[in-house]
């Protein structure tokens, strides 16, 4: 059934998205992706992300033509509490799409022989693409998830690869394999660990998904200073799961009573589909947290400080200002807004001007230059 029609058809796909090194697109040849998918799998396909669950044994032709397509694939969902459905959420764990997965290889840029330090295993794609490209025995790859890490051994023993596993905390790296030439980061953060700075040498590149929690999320790029410090910038978008130890919280549960009532004249969706300039903005300045509910008349948007601080902005058509409530003593929602507009004063600069410096005590956000610190 692995017929290279599929994996030149998902290249294609691939390749209408953005151009791609031939070294990426003979790796996803010489990789094939059904080995590391499951006979029932959540999929998001397309730029709208329809929802289907995929069925091998009662599907076939369909399994095998998403697996194939430059589709989001779940795996596992609330860490494996919860069986793969329609309609189910709370996704874990996951094969990434195609596209992204390239971007996030043409951004590492590693070359043969490279010491490679994966986060994050999940299914052990990226680790059998990476162990093609730099040699099985320079990839170490980490997952936290046991039940996730058994089955990666398997899907890499099926496939012919055995890079170097190991079940833990991907945010510590693991100092006994290092130094590393490139940081591979399948999971989502805010924050980078001091870890795979201090465990890599000089030259080296961690490429990540910095996901914020203000509107669109960012892929990163940094090289690592003889000085022990980082530098880098955000080339594109990748969006992935939260690293366990760096999930947001929760909004909890509210008093009706506690609710204290406001309108804005802002309409809700300048902030809630703002370019992605403004959302890495928005973060740095202040550190928030959004969340988006759409319908064709509704849309609500919600910005969060904790569970206890957090606003929430309703847009309706024909409306002159919009209804909104405050849960808390932080003003939240006007401090989005007021973030917002710094970044049109700044001249709406897009994601490609911003940038991060990586410190042993912590990490910056800057415009243009490291010297233009924004937070």
């Amino acid at each position: 059934m692995n017929n290279p029609g599929r994996i030149e058809r998902m290249i294609d796909e691939i390749r209408a998205v953005s151009a791609r090194s031939e070294w990426v697109l003979g790796a996803l040849r010489a990789v094939p992706r059904h080995l590391f998918i499951p006979s029932i799998a959540q999929a998001f396909v397309g730029l709208g992300e329809r929802e289907s669950i995929i069925d091998r044994d009662a599907d076939p032709d369909t399994w095998w033509e998403v697996v194939y397509s430059d589709s989001t694939l779940v795996t596992q969902l609330d860490d494996g509490a919860t069986e793969i459905r329609l309609g189910a959420t709370g996704a874990t764990s996951a094969g990434s799409a195609p596209s992204t997965v390239a971007d996030l290889l043409q951004w590492l840029d590693p070359e043969p022989g490279h010491r490679v330090l994966e986060v994050g295993t999940g299914t052990g794609w990226t680790a059998a693409l990476l162990s093609h490209v730099v040699g099985e025995t320079n990839v170490t790859s980490i997952e936290i998830d046991t039940a996730t890490a058994e089955q990666a051994v398997k899907n890499l023993t099926a496939a012919g690869a055995q890079p170097y596993l190991v079940v833990g905390d991907g945010a510590d790296g693991l100092t006994e394999r290092a130094p590393f030439d490139r940081v591979h980061v399948t999971c989502g953060i805010h924050t980078v660990p001091y870890a795979w700075i201090e465990q890599s040498r000089p030259g080296a590149v961690i490429v990540a998904p910095y996901c914020p929690g203000f509107g669109l999320n960012h892929a990163l790029r940094l090289v690592v200073r003889p000085d022990g410090t980082a530098i880098g910038r955000f080339p594109g978008f990748a969006s992935y799961m939260m690293m366990r130890s760096q999930r947001p919280v929760e909004v909890g549960d509210t008093d009706p009573d506690q609710a204290r009532p406001f309108t804005t004249r802002i309409d809700p969706r300048t902030l809630a589909y703002a370019p992605a300039g403004a959302d890495l903005a928005i973060s740095a300045l202040t550190g928030l947290h959004s969340h988006t509910y759409r319908e064709d008349d509704f849309h609500r948007m919600w910005v969060m400080g904790g569970s206890d601080q957090w606003a929430a902005a309703t847009w309706e058509p024909k409306r002159e200002q919009y209804e909104a409530f405050q849960i808390g003593d932080r003003a939240v929602w006007q401090e989005a807004v007021d973030a917002y507009f710094q970044w049109v004063s700044w001249g709406e600069p897009g994601r490609d001007r911003f940038g991060m410096t990586v410190t042993a005590e912590g990490q910056r956000i800057w415009l243009d230059t490291p010297e233009r610190v924004v937070g």
